[in-house]
């Protein structure tokens, strides 16, 4: 059995989320989003799939290096594949990113699961089927009744704790809101939310990622007060000295790193450095399943947790796979959007949950996205 196409399909599907001038998410007018399939195609007719950003797999990247890696060769051998991907990191001058890796190391375990009829959480050795998730907030803004004040990042609390969620994480206020980043504003953030559901609810901050040493130690010590579960990538990740220096002063836990390059070899650093208390990796950010999983391995062999960075199929299943992983992240969510609405390229969420704050994994074969193949053909914009 051997790899006998790899093709990329770009799509477009109804959205309501816009990115402002810094890339971060909002709720926005409904407008037609662009998405990419990848599909990767044995001999045999199997498909493995995975869906990634337009702007990750460029027709160069996938000539260049997915197909003269990737065709001919057994769709088995993931972690050959992936090093011999990865060496061509070096000579292809950022061209083949850890996420354009990462979209053929997802279609890879999906075609794996489709192909021997199990979900993917259960090939790499299931820990559980059901995740606890913590609800993510959109970055704040300035939108009236959204999250542009304190009291209404309370007010959206609630809402998530009624809807099931035990825990919420926020990302606060950044730029370009015109106030942003303020420390003060983030710590009346926190302390409302905390007075809003309570000391029960598992609560988690990620603010501005560029604050100085000072400012995040004032913002760390008011958490400690307020009882947060953890700190997250509130400086610059590439100084691991400063997350060291930070881990140090404070008693919360410091996440990270989350937006580092490096994959498991830098998450190995971090470790050896006192950097964090938990360590953190996603699939798309860090080149795959593959290395996700390397990294919670790694974690858990020091008495780490490592939590799983964003939503999606590829990070529930490690959330399901490993034990030192406590919760996965659902969202980004905002007042103005509705998350459990099905987007149009898929028939049924990948992460539904219920409402005691469970998220289920699916039984079906692979990565268990439900695929609307009919929207995709009758929206294909291109396809390579």
């Amino acid at each position: 059995m051997k790899i006998d196409t790899v093709r990329v399909t770009e799509f477009s599907y109804p959205s309501r989320r816009s990115t402002d001038a810094a890339g971060h998410s909002h709720p926005g007018p409904l407008s037609q989003a662009r998405l990419s399939l990848l599909t990767i195609t044995t001999d045999d007719g199997q498909q493995g799939h995975a869906f990634a950003p337009c702007e990750v797999i460029r027709e160069h990247v996938l000539t260049a290096f997915f197909r003269k890696v990737l065709i001919g060769r057994s769709p088995f051998d993931r972690e050959k594949l992936w090093a011999e991907l990865e060496h061509w990191q070096r000579g292809s001058a950022g061209q083949l990113t850890d996420r354009a890796l990462a979209a053929v190391d997802q279609a890879l375990w999906d075609w794996a699961g489709r192909a021997l009829g199990q979900p993917v959480y259960k090939l790499i050795g299931a820990y559980r089927d059901k995740v606890p998730a913590y609800g993510s907030t959109m970055c704040g803004d300035e939108l009236a009744g959204g999250l542009s004040t304190p009291e209404e990042y309370a007010e959206f609390a609630l809402k998530l704790v009624a809807r099931g969620y035990k825990a919420i994480k926020l990302h606060t206020w950044m730029p370009p809101v015109s106030f942003a980043p303020s420390v003060a504003m983030d710590i009346r953030a926190c302390a409302a939310v905390r007075e809003a559901v309570g000391p029960d609810i598992a609560l988690m901050l990620d603010g501005y990622h560029n604050y100085s040493r000072t400012d995040a130690l004032t913002i760390g010590r008011a958490l400690e007060r307020l009882n947060f579960t953890w700190f997250e990538e509130m400086m610059n990740e590439q100084s691991m000295a400063s997350y060291a220096w930070l881990s140090e002063q404070l008693d919360i836990p410091i996440l990270g790193p989350e937006s580092l390059s490096g994959k498991h070899y830098s998450r190995a650093d971090w470790v050896k450095a006192g950097a964090s208390d938990i360590l953190r990796a996603g699939v798309p950010g860090v080149g795959g399943i593959t290395p996700t999983l390397k990294v919670a391995h790694l974690a858990e062999g020091f008495g780490m947790n490592c939590e799983v960075h964003g939503n999606g199929a590829a990070n529930l299943a490690v959330c399901a796979a490993v034990r030192n992983c406590r919760w996965y992240e659902r969202g980004l969510l905002h007042p103005f959007l509705d998350y459990d609405e099905v987007p149009a390229y898929l028939n049924r969420l990948a992460d539904p949950m219920d409402a005691d704050g469970f998220v289920h994994l699916s039984q079906a074969p692979g990565l268990g996205e439900d695929i609307n193949f009919a929207h995709i053909e009758a929206h294909t914009l291109r396809s390579y």
